[in-house]
């Protein structure tokens, strides 16, 4: 019974370590996507994505990139731009980037795993857009995209649709003058809010999981399960294996990192933990969504498609990091050892704690929290959030 208590108290002590050494990034991340998002109005994204071209696909991964994390919120956007005019293959897209290409995920995976994994999703995230819409282009049929139209109009209910629906960007006036007004800071606190209360859920699930995983599960299940002693027949299995996972994970958004971070320590293959990543808008309630969203038969196409998609991701990244030489290979990821001491990590987090502070002050002042009960309203009594 001592060892049980033992075990579990270690494992706690695990995740909060790996939560504390990544506390700043995420915190530094939030805030600039809330300034991101203050400045790019989410009603004019729709009109801009409406057909399928280069220059759509590339707009949409841009606005992706610059919107919140949480892959329920993306998910539940992407049908809102589908529905408001945006083509369907620009909405995945949209979906893709807005989970794989944020700031605040690419802090955190430089700061938990290290440069080589951020390039590789950097990287890996822009091929998987473009296989997408490879893939799209051949096989997406107009009988599919009307059954999803149909669906979609329904308006059925997912999850995170108030933080989708909701807009409180600023226009008028320089960017400068928009970033530093009394409007600006009370939008970006309000979006950095909004953030995290959209994904803290999964966060603290992701550390907790991966704080279980890497002290009950026995390192020699893993050399097996990954074919670590096999390098040819890890990387091939890796990318095959890592998003199914992840689908099982029931983690989405930033919280699969830290499983990312367990994962690579115990010998999955790098092109693995990038296709585990990527699959964050595979898990299971997510799939439950699509078929919400779009109807059966869509759901398994995004199923299928995506799955691919990362898949091929996984193996090119493996493969181009292998040609350049640049391929991780210390698998010994020094902030599951790490504990809370005083360190560097210890005075950036005091510093972004106390801003953090200052952003829920000001999003307190000027009623955050009714802006927040309306986004977590069901969708009919959700009505669009300004700020002017």
């Amino acid at each position: 019974m001592g060892q049980i208590v033992f075990q579990i108290a270690k494992s706690i002590i695990t995740s909060l370590s790996m939560f504390w050494e990544v506390l700043w990034p995420l915190i530094l991340g939030f805030a600039l996507s809330g300034i991101v998002q203050a400045l790019v109005s989410k009603g004019s994204i729709a009109k801009l994505l409406g057909r399928d071209n280069a220059k759509c696909y590339s707009l949409a991964s841009l606005f992706g990139a610059a919107s919140s994390s949480c892959s329920y919120a993306a998910v539940a956007l992407a049908r809102s731009l589908f529905r408001k005019g945006a083509t369907f293959t620009s909405s995945m897209i949209f979906e893709i980037a807005s989970t794989n290409l944020v700031i605040e995920m690419g802090l955190v995976l430089l700061v938990l795993l290290g440069w080589q994994f951020l390039a590789a999703e950097v990287v890996g995230g822009i091929l998987m857009i473009v296989i997408i819409s490879i893939i799209f282009k051949v096989t997406l049929s107009k009988r599919l995209v009307n059954l999803a139209k149909g669906q979609a109009e329904r308006g059925l209910t997912g999850r995170m649709e108030g933080h989708a629906e909701m807009d409180m960007s600023l226009s008028g006036g320089s960017f400068i003058s928009r970033l530093f007004s009394r409007h600006g800071f009370t939008s970006v606190s309000h979006y950095f809010v909004a953030d995290w209360d959209s994904v803290w859920i999964d966060v603290f699930l992701g550390f907790l999981i991966a704080g279980a995983l890497a002290t009950f599960v026995p390192a020699s299940f893993w050399r097996v399960f990954f074919f670590s002693g096999n390098p040819t027949l890890a990387a091939i299995e890796g990318p095959l294996v890592g998003p199914l996972v992840a689908m099982v994970s029931f983690v989405c958004s930033i919280g699969n990192i830290p499983l990312a971070a367990v994962l690579w320590r115990e010998g999955i293959s790098f092109g693995g933990v990038v296709s585990f990543i990527f699959a964050d808008l595979l898990v299971l309630p997510i799939i439950d969504i699509y078929r919400r969203y779009y109807g059966k038969k869509v759901m398994l196409y995004i199923l299928g498609t995506f799955y691919v998609a990362m898949v091929v991701a996984g193996y090119a990244v493996e493969f181009l990091f292998s040609i350049l030489k640049i391929t991780p290979t210390n698998r010994n990821i020094t902030i599951l050892l790490t504990n809370i001491s005083w360190n560097y990590t210890t005075v950036l987090n005091i510093i972004f704690i106390a801003l953090a502070l200052l952003l829920i002050a000001r999003f307190l002042k000027t009623n955050g929290l009714g802006m927040l009960k309306m986004m977590n309203q069901p969708p009919q009594e959700n009505h669009s959030h300004h700020h002017h």
